[in-house]
């Protein structure tokens, strides 16, 4: 678990990402977490590169969600987040960009992390600028990618 001053933020074990999948009203979401589900199942020694990280306030309130894309053999993992809507605005996202890129930065094997965004999403664009992700020059399926390297 990495605590941060507002924030606590873990990935989930395998029941609590299937009750959090169950619970998906969006089919696109719960696509997406089955999706996650299965890399940790496929590559359980790498978990937490594929696994659900719960975003919690510290009275244990679930306020979003962040995830990593899997680690590739280069190094590199993709970085995913979202907070709920009545808790954006406060600085929750890059609080927990920030604290868990700085975490995978010091796992064994890994050089960079990166992101990508819509180009119309200004707030995704400002955690990652907080965060000290760069533009690094492609468009992915979603827009613009950043890039976060180990220094």
């Amino acid at each position: 678990m990495i605590e941060t001053e507002h924030l606590k933020i873990y990935p989930a074990s395998k029941e609590q990402m299937e009750v959090f999948i169950e619970t998906q009203t969006v089919d696109v979401l719960k696509a997406a977490y089955t999706e996650m589900l299965n890399g940790c199942l496929e590559h359980s020694e790498q978990w937490d590169w594929y696994a659900i990280w719960m975003i919690e306030l510290k009275d244990g309130t679930h306020i979003g969600e962040l995830c990593f894309k899997g680690l590739s053999p280069d190094g590199i993992a993709e970085i995913g987040y979202g907070i709920n809507d009545e808790y954006q605005g406060y600085g929750y996202a890059s609080e927990a960009v920030k604290a868990v890129s700085e975490w995978a930065l010091k796992q064994p094997n890994v050089t960079a992390l990166e992101a990508e965004t819509n180009e119309d999403n200004i707030s995704s664009k400002r955690v990652l600028d907080k965060c000290g992700f760069i533009p690094n020059g492609t468009i992915g399926e979603e827009g613009p990618r950043y890039t976060l390297k180990n220094i």
